[in-house]
């Protein structure tokens, strides 16, 4: 049988080399890219395809999906991304069909056992809250006297080879695996807490090397994509800015029934009636499992916040929430607000890729995405910032981006981190509990 994986330089090349690299019944003709720029027109290179690919696998732009099939008769195409509508899914599927072809998702049967304990942080978009997640869950275990390695969701965008697998354990590191702007900020937090994080192409691989180091294995999720490794205790977020979106896109609906712990993010600044809807649609997907509402603690680096007030700010946030992830405002901008500064819209001053962006999604808000996939692209955030009349960048970006950027504006960093709200079941009991249940005695418990 022929088929093409759709993906987006990340489960898709781990579906391959779970499901398809030592299948002698499956030729895989093509695997194709989108959402993320510069990740097509390259080759899925032989060293991880296998003997069976002595050439490897082109990667192929998706729109070309219809003339795949007509030229090689293909049977079969494999979805292998993540964040997009069910719409999204439909159509997809309705072209796949029309060419003569059968859509197919694989799921649960991609995930990988560990000989470890392994904790789960998944969400149904991405921007949810999961790194301020992570971030907590490890500085438990770390209290709990437990060694805690991370696996993170993979963003290889680079040599395929190289990146098979990465280990980041100091800001040199993500200088010698030459990563963006996009994959700085999922690694960055857990550099700055002195924490190991991996990530990269081989997550068998990973996952090996991971657990010669760790008393407990961490996955966390990459947008609203099912976990890579299976987890045995699985945090999902929902996001109260965002209600009702477990329904809408994919595989969220999926993440939320996998669920052992549900969080209601962001219900510290979210309306009540969206925090409760989301707890409805929670008890709905997950019947008895713990929900648990959440908020995340914002503060700022490096100035006061009363030194704000009145000040013309340019409002920084998070690439992929507020691209893909349609989020119109993140951290910075609810600082600013509570700051009573003056947000100054970049969306006249903006230049080269980064208007581009803005034109490919035309709902982004009064914001600069901390797009960074090039050099090209860091470039032209810059002299982005320094083109918008502000006096003050506010950078809601997970990462140090003045050490990324130079400009003539200072850069404060709004940092936010999980925040349990009164009334509230407590986490660490939950968490206590699973590692008891694996004969992880916790110190201080």
């Amino acid at each position: 049988m022929r088929i093409v994986i759709l993906g987006a330089a990340g489960r898709d090349f781990h579906d391959y080399l779970v499901l398809y690299k030592d299948d002698p019944s499956v030729e895989v003709v093509a695997i194709t890219a989108t959402q993320i720029p510069y990740i097509d027109d390259r080759r899925f290179p032989a060293a991880l395809a296998g003997p069976r690919y002595p050439h490897g696998i082109p990667i192929v732009p998706e729109d070309e999906i219809e003339a795949l099939i007509a030229r090689h008769g293909v049977q079969q195409c494999v979805f292998a991304y993540s964040d997009v509508s069910n719409d999204y899914v439909a159509r997809m599927a309705a072209r796949v069909n029309a060419a003569g072809a059968d859509l197919v998702m694989p799921g649960a049967r991609t995930m990988l056992p560990s000989r470890k304990p392994v904790i789960g942080v998944g969400a149904v978009r991405t921007g949810c809250g999961k790194s301020q997640t992570t971030r907590w869950i490890l500085e438990h275990l770390a209290a709990r006297g437990l060694r805690a390695v991370a696996i993170r969701h993979p963003m290889p965008y680079g040599d395929l080879v190289a990146q098979a697998v990465q280990r980041f354990a100091t800001r040199a590191d993500l200088d010698h695996h030459r990563c963006t702007i996009e994959e700085r900020e999922e690694y960055e937090p857990y550099l700055e807490l002195g924490r190991v994080v991996y990530a990269g192409v081989d997550y068998a691989g990973i996952l090996a090397q991971a657990e010669q180091e760790s008393d407990v294995i961490l996955w966390d999720g990459g947008n609203n994509d099912l976990p890579l490794i299976r987890p045995d205790l699985h945090f999902v977020l929902l996001d109260a800015h965002r209600p009702g979106h477990a329904r809408q896109w994919y595989p969220s609906e999926a993440q939320v029934r996998l669920a052992d712990v549900v969080l209601v993010a962001k219900a510290d600044t979210a309306p009540a009636e969206a925090v409760q809807a989301e707890r409805a649609l929670a008890a709905a997907l997950a019947p008895g499992k713990p929900v648990v509402a959440i908020g995340s603690r914002l503060t700022l680096d490096g100035i006061d916040e009363a030194a704000l007030r009145g000040r013309r700010v340019v409002v920084v946030e998070d690439g992929p929430t507020t691209t893909h992830g349609g989020m119109g405002y993140g951290a910075a901008t609810l600082m600013a607000r509570r700051c009573g500064a003056e947000i100054v819209d970049p969306r006249p001053y903006l230049v080269g890729e980064l208007a581009a962006t803005f034109r490919k999604y035309p709902t982004l808000g009064p914001l600069v995405p901390a797009m960074g996939y090039s050099d090209q692209q860091r470039a032209d955030l810059a002299a982005s910032l320094v083109a918008a009349p502000a006096d003050v960048v506010l950078n809601g970006s997970p990462i140090q981006l003045d050490r990324l950027v130079t400009i003539d504006k200072p850069i404060h960093r709004v940092r936010y981190d999980l925040d349990e709200l009164p009334g509230e079941p407590a986490l660490a009991p939950l968490v206590d509990a699973f590692l008891q249940d694996r004969g992880l005695s916790p110190r201080g418990a």
